[in-house]
């Protein structure tokens, strides 16, 4: 498959984390099923999988999302690379980002973990950190909160009130990413809202 790319959203599994600041990963590739009015299915790699189409006649994406928790994401995603028979640079990983403001996109490929136990887990896992990552931001917690705990509360109220316009533009980043190119997403997505 050569232009078929494996978009992941990372998360944690079960109701008790779908609405928090971690999953946002999940809600990313959620949004992007749901532009294409598709639903995931149960894929041996024990993850959640949609096959499904850029656009018609263009290039293949195969949405997921992993069933395990988030500090142990690699496993599923090393089984759909080899299942699917990907390169690293065609797996786009998508999660929470402490270190980027919340409301803000940011791309890259390559680099460190950050810290991100998930994005360390894949690159152990696929044995590369160089896949495109689309990276949204949350923001740190203000005060003494403890980060761990912060990324595993909902958002908060006034947060709610634009997270669909954050998860929306971390669809459109994975849509641009894909069919334009990583400095296109980026020039979009990196330079300052008007």
């Amino acid at each position: 498959m050569v232009d078929a790319w494996l978009v992941v959203g990372l998360g944690n599994p079960g109701p008790r984390y779908e609405a928090t600041r971690h999953n946002i990963g999940q809600m990313v590739v959620d949004e992007l099923a749901a532009r294409r009015g598709e639903s995931f299915k149960t894929h041996k790699a024990n993850a959640r999988v949609v096959e499904t189409w850029l656009r018609p006649g263009g290039p293949k994406m195969i949405l997921a999302k992993p069933n395990s928790f988030m500090n142990v994401s690699g496993g599923p995603v090393a089984a759909l690379v080899k299942f699917y028979g990907l390169d690293a640079d065609h797996v786009i990983v998508v999660h929470d980002e402490l270190d980027i403001p919340f409301d803000t996109i940011k791309l890259k490929t390559g680099g460190g973990h950050g810290g991100h136990n998930g994005v360390r887990d894949v690159a152990k896992a696929i044995d590369t950190p160089d896949f495109p990552r689309v990276r949204v931001g949350i923001g740190r917690p203000v005060g003494r909160q403890d980060a761990a705990d912060w990324v595993l509360d909902p958002f908060g109220a006034v947060e709610r009130k634009t997270l669909p316009i954050l998860v929306g533009d971390g669809a459109d980043a994975v849509e641009q990413l894909i069919g334009e190119g990583l400095l296109a997403a980026q020039q979009r997505h990196h330079a300052p809202r008007a």
